[in-house]
Order: C-alpha cells, then sequence, then structure tokens
C-alpha cells in the first residue's frame, strides 16, 4: 500500500473551521483490528452536518468525517476477516467519533463489519448506504407490524432526500401505493419516476394545525422529519396502521397526543440505523440483494463525485439542494 494517502479533515480552531484534503499515514488512524482500502462512501445529511461548524456532530478535531464505506481488507487481526475480503461499514460510531469513511484507508473494529452480498459491488452498496439501510429497515419494521400492499396508500414524508428517496422506489417495487410529501415543486418528475402514485405538498400534509385525530388517510408513513410533522402524520394514520420514525430534520420535540394510539391503535416504530444488531443488518442487507434490490434505478436516483469535490457537497446536502444519492468513488 501507499505511504500516505489522503483523507478529508474536518478542524476547528477557536472560530476557524476548515474542510479539506490532508496527507495521513496509516500509523495516524485508530488501532483497530481491520485495515480497509476504501473504495466507495457517500452523503448522508449527517455527513453534511460534520462539515459545518455548527453541526453538533463532531466531538474532537482534527477528524475524518464519512459514516459509510466500502472496500477490501489489506490486513486483518480479526480471524473472521482476511486479505481481499470485500466488507461495508456503516452506522455503529463511524464518521462521529471514529474517524469515517472519507479516507483512502481506515481501521475498522472487525464487529462493525458487514461482508458484501455476493451479488452487489463498491458502489452499488453506497448506492445503498446508511440511508438505504435505513429505508429497508423501516420497510422491514413497518411489514413486521403487519403491513401490506392491500392495505391502503403508504405516506413517506421529505421524499427527495436519501431515505425518502430510497424508501419510495424500495415500496413501490414491493408493490405499495406510495404517497410522496415534499416541499421541491421542481422534483415532480423525479418522484414519479421513482414510483410515487401522488406528490402532495408540504403544507397539505401539515397545515400548521396539530389535531388529536385528523381524517384517516394512510396505512402507513415513513417520517424522515420528525417534529410537528410527525405529531400531524401520526393523526392522520389508519386504524392500526403504523409509523416508522427515522428522522428529525424537522426537530426533536414531537407534540403529539395519546389518542392515536390508544383509539387508533396506531404503532409508532424507531428506526435505529446505527446499532441495529448484527443479525437483523446481515437480514436487510440480503433484503437489498433481493425483493428490496433498486439498483436499477441508480443512476436516476445517484450521482458520483472525488474527494476533491466533496466540501462543496456536504454544504449542499444541509441546504437541501440534493436529490436522492451522492457517491463518493475514492479509487
Amino acid at each position: 500500500m501507499e505511504n500516505s494517502f489522503q483523507a478529508l479533515t474536518v478542524d476547528k480552531k477557536g472560530k476557524q473551521f476548515s474542510v479539506r484534503l490532508n496527507r495521513y499515514t496509516v500509523d495516524k488512524l485508530p488501532d483497530d483490528d481491520v485495515l480497509i482500502r476504501v473504495r466507495y462512501s457517500d452523503i448522508n445529511y449527517k455527513d453534511g452536518l460534520a462539515g459545518t461548524p455548527d453541526g453538533k456532530i463532531i466531538r474532537t478535531y482534527p477528524f475524518i468525517p464519512g459514516i459509510d464505506l466500502a472496500g477490501e481488507v489489506v490486513s486483518s487481526r480479526d480471524p473472521r476477516f482476511h486479505t481481499g475480503d470485500s466488507v461495508i461499514a456503516t452506522g455503529y460510531d463511524i464518521g462521529v467519533t471514529h474517524f469515517g469513511g472519507y479516507s483512502e484507508y481506515v481501521r475498522m473494529p472487525g464487529d462493525w463489519l458487514v461482508p458484501l452480498p455476493k451479488a452487489m459491488t463498491f458502489k452499488q452498496s453506497m448506492f445503498y448506504g446508511t440511508a438505504g439501510f435505513t429505508a429497508a429497515l423501516a420497510i422491514q419494521r413497518l411489514e413486521d407490524s403487519g403491513l401490506t400492499p392491500s392495505q391502503g396508500k403508504v405516506l413517506v414524508t421529505g421524499a427527495t432526500g436519501g431515505v425518502g428517496s430510497l424508501a419510495i422506489a424500495m415500496l413501490s417495487k414491493r408493490g405499495y401505493r406510495v404517497v410522496a410529501e415534499s416541499g421541491k415543486a421542481a422534483a415532480k418528475d423525479y418522484l414519479k419516476q421513482l414510483g410515487t402514485e401522488e406528490i402532495i405538498p408540504r403544507f397539505k400534509v401539515n397545515d400548521g394545525a396539530i389535531r388529536p385525530l385528523a381524517h384517516q388517510q394512510w396505512a402507513a408513513a415513513v417520517d424522515t422529519v420528525g417534529g410537528s410533522a410527525l405529531a400531524v402524520v401520526l393523526s392522520q394514520i389508519k386504524q392500526h396502521g403504523s409509523v416508522a420514525a427515522c428522522g428529525n430534520a424537522g426537530g426533536n420535540h414531537v407534540p403529539a397526543t395519546i389518542f392515536p394510539f390508544i383509539l387508533r391503535g396506531v404503532s409508532l416504530v424507531g428506526i435505529d440505523s446505527v446499532y441495529c444488531p448484527m443479525s437483523l443488518r446481515l437480514k436487510i442487507w440480503h433484503r437489498l440483494t433481493n425483493d428490496l434490490n433498486i439498483s436499477d434505478q441508480s443512476g436516476l436516483i445517484s450521482k458520483e463525485i472525488t474527494l476533491r469535490e466533496l466540501p462543496d457537497q456536504l454544504t449542499d446536502i444541509i441546504k437541501g439542494k440534493h436529490l436522492g444519492r451522492t457517491l463518493v468513488k475514492l479509487c
């Protein structure tokens, strides 16, 4: 391997904040068991926060962000992994307190690694990444709660984001009637191509009035927004329906009442893609190569950039300028 390699570093000294490429050597990486040559990473909202001075994601500087990565094992002290193995790493403390995927080489604990499914490429795995994994996990949990396509429409909020876009495409493939909520009028054609049956503007879902119970509209929902939007969605779910909560871009406080739960039997399902148990994590990655495989839509949903282009893209995702997924190619 190279004597030194490139990585994107965020740094904060007093009021000065920087995002730039730097050279590293392997001895500067955490002393974990598996050394990996990173082939692809991606961009998530949390990565965008890491690239801002007040994002409240990074605790210690300087730091290498990037919550997702896929690559091949260079060396390993963990008997489960060997030189040349292809692996994926998402979740846990990656890109938050542990150096992440915006680096040509990383070291990771073996317990955080998932073998790359044989039917999947590095690029396809990061087309999904945390966003796709979260979308698939939300669908898994909704179906575990009894959701089937025959029960009616499924609402997806924040539809043009990574989780929202992928959830729409996966739900559509599974035969669900999907309604997309979005504040981006220009994204109509994009959402239709993903398989959306209907697109409704944000104000028609959340008009600012939070009612204990509203007209029953949705069999289920994948909510990527949180805040008051989640409270409104809960009030609109049909009897015994479910909501998968997997985002908080709209805030952490949910001003809901107990009535959807005790009068309609609505279930609120929390989606934890960070510390998801490994047995379920493996099941979800398996589904992403089978019934939830939407890699044929990767050209529509994703674009590819280099490490050098990454700083501007991190800013754009915070500003809401992204549609779908952005992949980062490291070699």
